[in-house]
């Protein structure tokens, strides 16, 4: 067994990854994100100071400086304890992978008559909505003007390596991707061949994720006689391509920060509001809102006429979280299954730091338990064709919680398939809550779960950030639960999230190619809220109606206007939050 005392500074699943071996790392999917066939680690800073001093004590690193004091380096691993020993550096964390999360629609959610009226139709012309996602197939009718010109102001594609003998650059500040402007794009769209359009702007939408949640927020309906159009169809469009690393094509919250960075950059050059629009998560962190994603997101919102709304994911279903409270002296024993072919897994544990509570674990063939240490630190266990990396974090500047991560790793092939189970046996606890979650359903086998699971608390982050206009789904079809729709409340903070819900069961929308197809997920509730949010900007502070109708106070009007649901019984609830989009009573 291994110690290692750490840095307070260095959140916990970065340590971890540090103290791994090039084997472990490379066989965990949690701990290698972030890290390069380069060599180099990409990790999250939080800083005091200016980016002058922070580019002066560290001008050996590749830099992108955020707004507000984040920033994001580039640096061998070597480096990374000098970085965190500079008293310019407050906090680090590592990357986290990201996975993602019209016609009834619009109608349930109070939005037509808003668009129908004769005198005063709100159609979020004037506003931009950025679109940060898996792309979108540009050429569809439903994104371009009557004209054929594309209604898309900018396509900046992370994925699309800079060349500048093509003219291909990334936005200015910034290292990755391709940034395409709108005359770029037009360019591409009135070439005489498709292949001149690939090459002149090559980016695609291989899955169909971002062209889908486009076509709810702001598609046009031209492809379809209007019959399948968004909610702000003549709102501008900025959309971003996350990047996909390999190898499993998954983005990571540093490139979400850097696409929001970029977003509200962009709408104030534009001088125009902004929405954004984010429908990817993940379910690494506290859930408490307290993670440097989640604070940069609430610094972010607070800086002008920004809205940023958010899907609660689709982990309410997937059994990947549990939780508990223990009484001194009470000992709980969880089951959690892994499934067959499972290449590792990750599990945390979060808990208030002064209760004290040690963690045994039990494998599918062994008779006797592993007691882990209390002591902070990292700790290396050997278990039957397993090896177990244990990790005690400390409270964090931020935080009052304590997390305990493991990182199940096998030593053949594939992790032993069975039953584990840990025991929790409470020694001094004051309140003696605990809360487990797994990795997001899409990232492992549907067969590796908790078997006595909670669907409370299976937000994905960064829905849990604060200020974020966090959406559920529901099915507007029958008025009934959509019961993959991440649930509140955050934990341990109690903070009200969801705050309101919006269809997201069999939406159709736009589809790569040019058609329509039918789609579910917290992924397509959230342009609905999103295409409101530009609706209601272009009422309030377009036409003057509400100058400062953005942030909270759009947050507020949409409370406001919420409907209670029928399945229901109290609100605010961690289901539906204050209730079902109805954005026509949100309207003084």
């Amino acid at each position: 067994m291994d110690i290692a005392i750490p840095n307070q500074k260095i959140e916990p699943s970065l340590r971890a990854a540090m103290d791994a071996t090039p084997g472990e790392l490379a066989a965990s999917a949690t701990l290698s994100t972030g890290t390069s066939a380069l060599g180099l680690w990409e990790i999250i800073v939080l800083y005091s100071g200016t980016p002058e001093m922070v580019r002066e004590n560290f001008p050996e690193y590749d830099i992108t400086f955020l707004l507000g004091n984040y920033a994001i380096f580039r640096l061998p691993e070597r480096a990374i304890d000098a970085v965190a020993a500079s008293p310019l550096i407050i906090y680090i964390e590592k990357p986290k992978r990201l996975t993602f999360e019209v016609l009834s629609g619009k109608r349930s959610s109070c939005i037509t008559p808003l668009q129908e009226n004769a005198v005063s139709a709100l159609t979020g012309k004037g506003v931009l909505i950025s679109v940060i996602d898996s792309g979108i197939d540009y050429p569809h009718p439903d994104f371009r003007n009557p004209d054929g010109s594309t209604r898309l102001l900018a396509l900046w594609d992370q994925t699309i390596p800079p060349d500048p003998s093509r003219g291909f650059f990334p936005p200015e500040g910034y290292s990755i991707g391709t940034l395409f402007s709108g005359e770029q794009i037009n360019a591409a769209l009135f070439a005489p061949s498709p292949e001149e359009q690939f090459s002149l702007c090559p980016s695609t939408d291989t899955s169909g994720h971002g062209t889908h949640v486009a076509g709810i927020a702001a598609g046009n309906g031209a492809a379809s006689d209007g019959t399948y159009r968004g909610v702000a169809y003549e709102s501008a469009l900025l959309v971003i391509k996350l990047g996909s690393p390999a190898p499993d094509g998954f983005p990571s919250t540093t490139e979400l920060m850097q696409a929001v960075d970029f977003s509200v950059r962009f709408s104030i050059a534009e001088k125009l509001p902004l929405v954004i629009n984010l429908s990817f998560g993940n379910t690494y962190g506290s859930h408490s809102g307290t993670s440097l994603l989640e604070t940069y997101l609430d610094h972010v919102s607070d800086l002008g006429r920004i809205s940023i709304v958010a899907g609660s994911g689709n982990e309410g279903a997937n059994d990947g979280h549990t939780g508990g409270k223990l009484r001194s002296g009470e000992t709980r024993r969880l089951e959690f299954a892994i499934g067959d072919y499972e290449p590792s897994l990750s599990v945390q544990l979060w808990k208030n730091y002064w209760d004290e509570i040690r963690l045994s674990i039990l494998s599918p063939t062994g008779n006797t338990p592993v007691f882990l240490s209390t002591l902070p630190g990292s700790f290396r266990f050997s278990l039957p064709d397993t090896q177990l990396l244990a990790y005690y974090g400390e409270p964090s500047p931020y935080s009052l919680f304590q997390e305990i991560y493991l990182d199940f790793l096998p030593t053949r092939r594939y992790l032993p398939a069975g039953i584990w189970t840990l025991v929790l046996t409470a020694q001094t606890v004051t309140d003696g809550i605990f809360d487990l979650w797994m990795p997001a359903g899409a990232m492992r086998s549907l067969m590796t779960r908790f078997l006595t699971p909670t669907p409370d608390i299976t937000l994905t982050i960064p829905s849990t950030a604060s200020n974020l206009i966090t959406v559920g789904a529901y099915d507007a079809h029958t008025n009934t639960p959509a019961a993959f729709s991440g649930r509140g409340f955050t934990w341990n903070t109690n903070q009200v999230k969801p705050d309101l819900v919006a269809p997201g069961v069999d939406i159709v929308s736009t589809a790569v190619g040019g058609s329509y197809e039918s789609r579910s997920g917290t992924s397509m509730a959230t342009p609905f809220v999103s295409g409101s949010c530009a609706l209601l900007m272009q009422w309030g502070i377009l036409q003057g109606n509400d100058p400062f109708l953005y942030g909270e106070k759009m947050k507020a009007y949409l409370i406001r206007g919420a409907r209670h649901l029928p399945f229901a019984d109290t609100y605010p609830n961690p289901q539906t939050g204050w209730g079902a989009l109805c954005v026509a009573d949100s309207l003084p």
